[in-house]
């Protein structure tokens, strides 16, 4: 059974080589995520681990941002936030302005373990970043800014 795919008129040819593009640098296990070993060895989902680098990289979260962030349901991300609280990780805290609103922020252990993780991510960065020249970098870069630009909602009249 196929589906009916629609792509922007024009690029069926170039949405399937990104496609394509994409998951094969998947495949590769010199440039995949630079976490992947980190799940292992720490005993964490990927889920948990990226828990840990969003609450590291933004501050304090409501359940609600973080699953969103991971791409995933609030029921879902409650399991995560379970774990990474028994281990230590993580603190729920309720908004004394709304206490049905629930924040999670790293403890002063989850707080180390972010700062390891996030020199796993640079290292890997690093390491696929070298495969590229200056001239090459310098294009990655306009174009994912130019991708996020683009993404980003723009800002309606105030009233």
């Amino acid at each position: 059974m196929s589906r009916n795919i629609s792509t922007p008129e024009g690029m069926p040819d170039d949405v399937d080589r990104l496609r394509r593009l994409l998951f094969s640098l998947g495949r590769l296990h010199s440039l995949r995520d630079p976490l992947a070993g980190s799940c292992e060895r720490r005993q964490l989902t990927s889920p948990q681990i990226h828990a840990l680098l969003w609450l590291g990289q933004d501050g304090a979260l409501t359940m609600g941002g973080l699953a969103r962030r991971l791409g995933i349901t609030e029921k879902t991300v409650t399991g995560v936030v379970d774990r990474l609280e028994r281990e230590g990780h993580v603190q729920r805290e309720r908004s004394p302005e709304d206490r049905r609103v629930i924040r999670c922020r790293l403890t002063a252990s989850g707080s180390r373990l972010h700062r390891k993780l996030d020199r796993t991510v640079i290292q890997g960065m690093g390491r696929m970043l070298e495969h590229l020249n200056t001239t090459d970098r310098r294009a990655l870069f306009r174009i994912l800014e130019k991708l996020i630009a683009s993404a980003t909602p723009k800002a309606g009249p105030r009233g």
